[in-house]
């Protein structure tokens, strides 16, 4: 079911209102799904009937993005100030150190979640913060790029790549090993949501200088990789699991940087074994 839920968050100058969209789904252990730069809640819409067998699901638009609208001024969107936010998002909804799992960005936050003790467990899918500078400046560079087609793309235009499967590879392929899987509608969604990302160029920022170095012991953690990822390279994994010694490092064959569309099944086993 699709919700907003406002609540207070401190700031240098006392406590400002944020408000999230989220969808809640299932029973079971609360698993906190966490989406992309650019992207939003719907990236995780082909596991999450899956999850919901086993699993009290909410996937959340992070602020600045999808349905949820951004920090209100006084909050930046650096970790600190999301690891506040989505702490006080827990609380509001009622979660008690839920599950979570995350992909590129959102991985990047579910395991800053693990290291302040609010997560059970994180699953992080390709998450950000593993990269060398020359990567990172990669990264960035390609994510800038396609939200730039993105906005000088018509939406008649953005409709009719969709509705075709080669018109499909030449939107997202950045993103799935396997484009053409992806429903045109959900296409067009996702194309006008990294449009409408206002959070966009503050996250970018924010992440410039962001390392991911700490370990998290006595946290169950999976680190998943697509062997297919054009984005964040497979090889940042090794990286994780270096600094990370006891995460379950798990290769997910044939999968992009959004492996969730590339082969639901076997991400949905991924995350639900990572939360058990």
């Amino acid at each position: 079911m699709s919700a907003s839920v406002s609540f207070k968050v401190p700031t240098p100058h006392g406590t400002s209102d944020v408000t999230v969209s989220y969808a809640r789904v299932g029973r079971g252990e609360p698993l906190v799904l966490l989406h992309g730069i650019g992207h939003h809640r719907q990236a995780w819409d082909p596991v999450v009937d899956i999850l919901a067998t086993e699993r009290d699901v909410i996937a959340v638009d992070l602020p600045g993005f999808g349905a949820s609208p951004d920090l209100p001024e006084g909050l930046t969107y650096d970790l600190p100030s999301t690891n506040s936010v989505l702490g006080a998002l827990f609380e509001a909804l009622g979660l008690d150190r839920p599950h979570v799992a995350g992909n590129s960005l959102g991985g990047l936050l579910a395991l800053e979640l693990g290291r302040e003790k609010l997560a059970r467990s994180v699953t992080a899918l390709s998450p950000a913060g593993f990269w060398s500078e020359a990567e990172r400046r990669y990264a960035f560079t390609v994510l800038l790029a396609m939200r730039g087609i993105a906005q000088r793309l018509p939406l008649p235009l953005v409709r009719r790549l969709a509705g075709t499967a080669a018109g499909r590879t030449a939107l997202t392929s950045t993103i799935y090993a396997r484009p053409a899987r992806r429903a045109p509608e959900a296409v067009v969604a996702e194309t006008l949501a990294l449009v409408a990302a206002t959070g966009f160029e503050a996250t970018l920022r924010a992440g410039a200088t962001v390392r991911f170095t700490d370990d998290l012991p006595g946290l169950p953690v999976t680190v998943a990789w697509g062997t297919r990822d054009r984005l964040l390279l497979r090889r940042q994994g090794i990286r994780a699991k270096q600094f990370i010694p006891q995460a379950r490092l798990v290769r997910l064959p044939g999968c992009g940087h959004c492996p969730m569309n590339d082969d639901p099944a076997l991400v949905a086993r991924v995350i639900l074994d990572g939360s058990r």
